[in-house]
């Protein structure tokens, strides 16, 4: 790859971290519980998917038992739909959610063991966000139609899963990458994260590339007050997976294919976000799980390589 394309994967990883940031200060849930009809209990496993009643495109994850009051994992779905026009070397959002300007209220449906809704998109893009809850966790298809004359050369719907109870990590001790060696800690080679006073660890971004290039700097401090942390070594698989507080529980997210994986600690949110083109006149199909399974990070990457291969 030239020089030049390794710095737009570089330019528009960086914008899609940046409006990660949206929702970083809610601590305190605002949101009610979901309509009956809009939850959906898998019989198997006795995990739980469900809409969140309000004007955004929200769903929670619960554990077998775990209470309806719980926060559970909370998943902006999309959080943001960035992309670049051919032609261009800027990408822009297509949408992009936020706490103070919540853009639309999905109609949302139950299908089978589906919740999805479709929206349309100025200009002429539209969507239909679709999330099946499986035996061992949740798929999030994206499923693009562009009916403009306008291509666009990437695309990313990045889904944004909180761990925001059991899961949560903030020092990221219990949060693993995988490289060809075996597991890791995401921020293993930052061990004095552990000690630092909170207001100096966070806010931060810990990221983890996988086909994109290394980053020279292992630390970036940038004007928006967040500090960057790369890792200095490739992942060999796509996802980032974390370990509940009684290391009963794994939950990982992974993808087909991602430039990098990355997390925002504060939130404990795992990005391992696809990326596709969409021409004009064309379709486009971006998919991602968050694998839940009360097992090891053995258990979970057998089935990663097991699935991988299954999404677009």
């Amino acid at each position: 790859m030239s020089r030049n394309k390794k710095i737009k994967r570089r330019d528009f990883m960086r914008n899609s971290v940046v409006a990660a940031v949206a929702f970083v200060t809610l601590k305190v849930s605002p949101f009610a519980s979901s309509k009956p009809e809009l939850a959906i209990v898998n019989r198997s496993t006795g995990l739980r998917l469900e809409v969140i009643d309000n004007k955004a495109p929200m769903l929670r994850i619960l554990l077998p038992r775990q209470s309806v009051a719980d926060r559970g994992i909370e998943v902006i779905f999309p959080e943001h739909v960035t992309a670049r026009q051919h032609g261009k070397n800027d990408p822009e959002h297509l949408y992009l959610f936020s706490d103070r300007s919540q853009a639309f209220q999905p109609d949302w449906r139950r299908i089978g063991n589906s919740l999805q809704y479709e929206i349309d998109w100025a200009p002429g893009v539209h969507l239909r966000a679709c999330a099946t809850l499986q035996n061992d966790g949740v798929r999030f298809d994206y499923y693009f139609t562009n009916n403009s004359t306008v291509s666009y050369d990437t695309l990313q719907a990045v889904t944004d899963p909180r761990m925001l109870s059991v899961f949560q990590d903030v020092r990221l001790e219990r949060t693993y990458v995988h490289h060809k060696e075996g597991f890791e800690l995401l921020a293993s080679e930052t061990p004095q994260r552990l000690s630092m006073p909170e207001n100096k660890w966070l806010p931060a971004r810990y990221l983890a590339s996988f086909q994109w290039q290394v980053m020279p700097l292992r630390v970036e401090k940038r004007d928006d007050g967040i500090t960057y942390y790369n890792k200095s070594r490739r992942v060999d698989e796509p996802f980032i997976a974390t370990v509940s507080v009684d290391g009963e529980w794994v939950a990982a997210t992974f993808s087909r294919q991602s430039g990098n994986i990355w997390s925002n600690p504060e939130l404990t949110c795992q990005h391992a976000d696809p990326e596709t083109l969409l021409k004009a006149g064309g379709t486009a199909h971006l998919t991602e799980k968050m694998l839940i399974v009360r097992g090891t990070l053995n258990d979970v990457l057998v089935k990663v390589r097991q699935q991988r291969e299954s999404l677009m």
